[in-house]
């Protein structure tokens, strides 16, 4: 027999004509009205809900990760070891939407792909501005945006300013570690590349963590970041293969043959090429 729901509470149920309800506050009527599939295809809401819930999680990325660099530049490493482990937590709810996108077979996806256009992932601007905060830094990836001039000066911007590793570098700088000079000054639109004073200074941290325990923290955390997202790439990848096979994709990139190589990207090679030294 099934058991009866408890009794609403006193008050649950009082009229919301005057007051703010769950609705009103999460703007649920704006929210759940932009799912507009332009097919006939029962499968395309899937693919529709799946991206936007994406792009959300991606905003809470940025503005977690927003904070991640103030507080790094500001050595305040407690509430950035905070909000990097947050990016962590929202990074494994992303890698379990491709689970959920790949139930979706090339039959399904086939109903709907013409409608899509010329739209592909690769447009996101949120996840550019992401791979620049993280140190992914391309000129060229802005290209798909110039058309926008609001869009496309942010991106400069984002792509002129440290990214997230800088700033931990500058950090160390700043903690007394030898940092070769030139990194502190160099042309922040250009990726970093592995540096051996940068090493060097992630080394002693590794052989001594008790002395330098906070930084030895930061730099778990930047290394949970990396990982995340090399895995969030490595399941675009294989949720693309399993629904496209190696069609080009809808932006014009090679679908597959582009993944693969993002799957590649290490966003703080230092912190990983240690670990053999160690």
């Amino acid at each position: 027999m099934a058991s009866k729901p408890p009794p609403p509470e006193d008050g649950a149920y009082t009229d919301f004509a005057k007051a703010m309800n769950y609705g009103d506050y999460l703007q649920l009527d704006t929210l759940l009205s932009a799912q507009k599939p332009l097919s006939d295809k029962d499968d395309e809401l899937l693919f529709i809900v799946i991206h936007q819930s994406t792009e959300l999680w991606m905003k809470l990325v940025l503005h977690e990760l927003d904070l991640a660099v103030a507080s790094v530049r500001a050595d305040r490493l407690q509430p950035a070891l905070k909000n990097l482990a947050r990016v962590g937590r929202i990074q494994e709810q992303m890698i379990q939407s491709w689970n959920v996108l790949s139930t979706m077979t090339p039959a399904e996806y086939s109903g709907f792909r013409d409608a899509l256009g010329r739209s592909s992932g690769f447009q996101s601007f949120q996840n550019r501005r992401i791979e620049f905060l993280l140190g992914n830094k391309q000129d060229a990836m802005i290209a798909p945006h110039r058309h926008d001039d609001a869009l496309s000066a942010r991106l400069d911007a984002a792509l002129a300013a440290p990214s997230l590793y800088d700033e931990a570098i500058a950090l160390l700088a700043r903690r007394g570690f030898a940092i070769d000079a030139a990194l502190l000054t160099r042309d922040f639109r250009e990726p970093h590349l592995s540096n051996d004073s940068v090493r060097a200074a992630w080394l002693s941290i590794y052989r001594d963590p008790q002395q330098y325990w906070d930084l030895y923290q930061l730099a778990e955390k930047l290394v949970d970041v990396d990982d995340w997202f090399q895995q969030w790439r490595f399941r675009h990848m294989t949720t693309v293969r399993r629904i496209i096979g190696f069609k080009r994709g809808t932006g014009g990139t090679a679908g597959v043959g582009y993944l693969k190589k993002a799957v590649d990207i290490t966003l703080f090679p230092e912190l990983w090429d240690l670990r053999t030294e160690l």
